[in-house]
């Protein structure tokens, strides 16, 4: 087979590029690789353009391929890859995010994008490289597009920054970001970090940009090498006279409508200049196209938005620049849920509701690159009644999936370890009204009721969105006059330049989200946005932190009680017991779950703490190391023998009173003292080699003789001593006697 390869080394990474004849039917397909991690990227653009659409129709997919990691995974009964998993569509997104600001919006063609991952070594992320692969394929491409766009993943390792860690190196790393960009420019961000400075990670991004800028003259040089010559598209464009009509009748009630401050009301007055501006542009070009149509609309009011606030400073409602909205949190909104909490930032108003389960509620995940369990979950729903619109409901979508992810990224790394709290925690965040960044109203929300439920977080986490609008004139983005937006929303979401998503605690920054609609922005104006952002960060924690200091103390009354304790590995048997009896029986009898793993760690989730501490108390006894000098209350005499009697004096384990030990006093026959069914005290006195447990009655009390009836007949006491020595019932062998007592029952700890 023919190849054309390409090679370069980053740092230590060695990527190579291969464009072979495995696909002849696409735009341009490239296979990247980076160690044993392949990626097989695909661009195809259609030939005609899709009419009567106000927007240009990408579509970018990942798909993970179950035999790139080798394994067979899938349901038991469907072996083969079906619906995405949900690291596949934060990965599409992630790929989506980098390469769609260099297209030009007006394109109206069908283009699809693919990443397939054919290998991986478990090493190298394939994000990165799909990444890579998909630039690479629409570079070289005939597929009109502003690239080539590059990627890193940036950790460290004390001082040392690592370009493209490993997943071992990721584990240990303060923080965890990929970013991609153009040259000199971010245009993409998405991490998590551990309460990291702002300053760290600026630096940090400062010399991901070195290596992206590296990636992107690599690419430069194989496209000259082996790119295609682009297509050339002409886009409709209104008359002179369309135009000036629009200027002069149009453009001014627009500026109006966008600065009316209520959302509704400015929607409302919108949608009035829109209809009117349709129904002219027809009547005076009835052939135009409806989307030149709406573009020539949704162009000026960019400009208009632009303008104002670069030249003026003046926002759709009123604020200033580093001016948030309204703030409100309260906790406690719902009775019956383990923890809920209510945060509103304006018209943005979010419901977010905790439940605490067992253990063994924890989610599995067995990806292809992803095996792992998680306690914590965060899900974010968006219904379409939280914009005043209609729509399907169901499934979660994309922008679900990533928002949820997002919020649980920022959330992650203040929440406690397993072993300290021993709950699984899902929080559910349902937008409830949105205007702005309802991901960040989500970290918010979930902070309360974490909290609120009782999840003793390290530190309450807050979020906030900030925008940037960028004059669009200078052709230098350093020369360019800019003013940075803190809590965007509305018109500043839509035609802003930047969505930068910032979260974290007092201490610092937890998680990071940036994509743009321009090519990018510069590390300096990141830092900038950093700083304005700690500062509405600081602020929203202040009210949060009114409404709740920190974790309550108590949990719930509905929410159930998790125990733990570790025993010995070998002990776990003995818990479980034959076909699972033991364990069933604990269950049944007291309610609570009992999740056990092969370390001996045992967790015991009880519908209420009684049920959970009886579990507990039962499993205790089981596993018990006794020794000798321990005293018990209530142990029943289950058996009686001519030399002694048999005493239960924990559940499943029994030792032998010897005759000598029923009394201070001398005992010709047992039941002159104890008969079956009597609650005794008794006392270990002794464990033998083999572990066989005496006990002693007259250590602690001093019994009453029965009354001289209670006696057994002759007859009783020989058929007792010939045949009642079998466990099961039955005659046998009587057990081994001797004046020093003891009897062969169980191993200790062994029901």
């Amino acid at each position: 087979m023919e190849r054309k390869t390409f090679e370069t080394t980053l740092r230590d990474k060695r990527f190579v590029v291969e464009f072979t004849p495995l696909t002849t039917q696409t735009n341009s397909s490239v296979l990247v690789s980076c160690g044993e991690t392949t990626v097989l990227a695909n661009v195809v653009m259609g030939g005609n353009a899709r009419e009567n659409i106000d927007h240009f129709p990408l579509t970018v997919d990942y798909e993970e391929k179950f035999y790139a990691a080798g394994r067979i995974l899938g349901s038991r009964f469907l072996r083969r890859e079906g619906r995405p998993s949900e690291e596949a569509i934060l990965v599409s997104r992630l790929i989506d995010r980098a390469l769609r600001p260099l297209f030009d919006n007006r394109l109206r063609r069908e283009t699809q994008v693919t990443a397939l991952a054919l290998s991986i070594d478990e090493k190298n992320d394939p994000d990165v490289v799909a990444l890579l692969a998909t630039s690479l394929a629409l570079l070289t491409s005939d597929v009109p597009w502003n690239g080539p766009v590059s990627a890193v993943r940036i950790g460290n390792k004390g001082n040392t920054r690592l370009i493209n860690p490993t997943y071992d190196e990721r584990k240990e790393s303060d923080y965890d970001i990929v970013a991609a960009g153009t040259h000199e420019h971010i245009n993409m961000m998405e991490g998590d970090a551990a309460q990291t400075s702002e300053e760290e990670l600026c630096k940090a991004l400062q010399e991901a940009q070195e290596v992206i800028n590296q990636l992107n003259d690599f690419q430069n040089k194989v496209a000259r090498a082996h790119g295609k010559e682009k297509q050339q598209i002409v886009f409709e464009e209104p008359s002179g006279n369309l135009r000036h009509f629009f200027d002069q009748q149009i453009r001014p009630r627009l500026a109006d409508a966008v600065f009316v401050p209520t959302k509704t009301h400015r929607e409302t007055e919108i949608g009035v200049v829109r209809k009117e501006w349709t129904t002219a542009a027809f009547e005076r070009e009835p052939t135009m196209s409806p989307p030149l149509v709406d573009h020539l609309f949704e162009e000026a009011l960019n400009e208009i938005v632009h303008a104002a606030l670069i030249d003026e400073g003046k926002r759709p409602d009123g604020r200033k620049a580093d001016e948030l909205r309204p703030l409100m949190a309260e906790t406690g909104f719902l009775p019956r849920t383990h923890g809920s909490g209510v945060f509103f930032r304006g018209d943005t108003h979010i419901l977010s509701v905790v439940t605490l389960g067992a253990p063994g509620d924890e989610l599995l995940i067995e990806g292809m690159e992803v095996r792992m369990k998680k306690h914590f979950i965060h899900h974010y729903n968006f219904p379409p009644f939280s914009v005043g619109e209609t729509g399907r409901m169901g499934a979660p979508g994309r922008r679900e999936i990533g928002h949820g992810a997002l919020a649980e990224r920022a959330l992650r790394r203040v929440i406690p370890e397993r072993d300290v709290f021993p709950y699984t925690i899902r929080v559910v965040s349902e937008t409830l009204s949105s205007n702005g960044s309802s991901s960040m109203g989500s970290v918010c929300a979930s902070t309360l009721a974490l909290m609120d439920a009782g999840v003793p977080i390290s530190d309450p986490v807050a979020g906030i969105a900030m925008g940037v609008m960028i004059e669009a004139q200078s052709s230098k983005l350093k020369a360019q006059k800019y003013t940075i937006l803190t809590d965007i929303q509305g018109p500043e979401d839509h035609y802003g330049d930047m969505d930068f998503k910032v979260a974290g605690t007092r201490k610092g920054v937890t998680a990071v989200q940036m994509d743009v609609k321009i090519e990018g922005v510069s590390v300096n104006l990141l830092r900038e946005a950093f700083a304005q952002a700690k500062k509405a960060r600081l602020q929203i924690l202040e009210v949060m932190v009114a409404a709740i200091a920190e974790p309550r103390k108590e949990l719930s009354l509905y929410a159930p009680r998790v125990l733990s304790l570790t025993i010995p590995v070998d002990k776990i048997r003995e818990v479980v017991g034959p076909g699972g009896k033991v364990i069933n029986e604990i269950i049944a009898q007291t309610g609570a779950e009992v999740d056990i793993e092969q370390t001996g760690k045992i967790y015991i989730t009880g519908p209420t703490k009684k049920a959970a501490e009886q579990a507990l108390a039962r499993i205790e006894e089981i596993t018990h190391e006794y020794e000798v000098g321990e005293t018990f209350e209530n142990g029943r005499v289950t058996r009686i023998f001519g030399f002694g009697a048999m005493v239960e004096f924990a559940p499943g384990q029994e030792g032998l009173v010897h005759i000598s030990e029923l009394a201070p006093f001398r005992v010709n026959v047992v039941e002159d003292v104890v008969e079956t069914g009597d609650v005794v005290p008794v006392k270990i006195v002794g464990i033998d080699e083999q572990g066989r447990i005496n006990l002693s009655i007259k250590a602690l009390t001093t019994l009453e003789p029965k009354p001289a009836g209670h006696r057994p007949t002759m007859q009783d006491r020989d058929r007792r001593d010939r045949g009642g020595f079998d466990r099961r019932g039955g005659g046998g062998r009587p057990p081994h006697r001797d004046h020093g007592g003891g009897h062969r029952g169980p191993p200790r700890g062994r029901r």
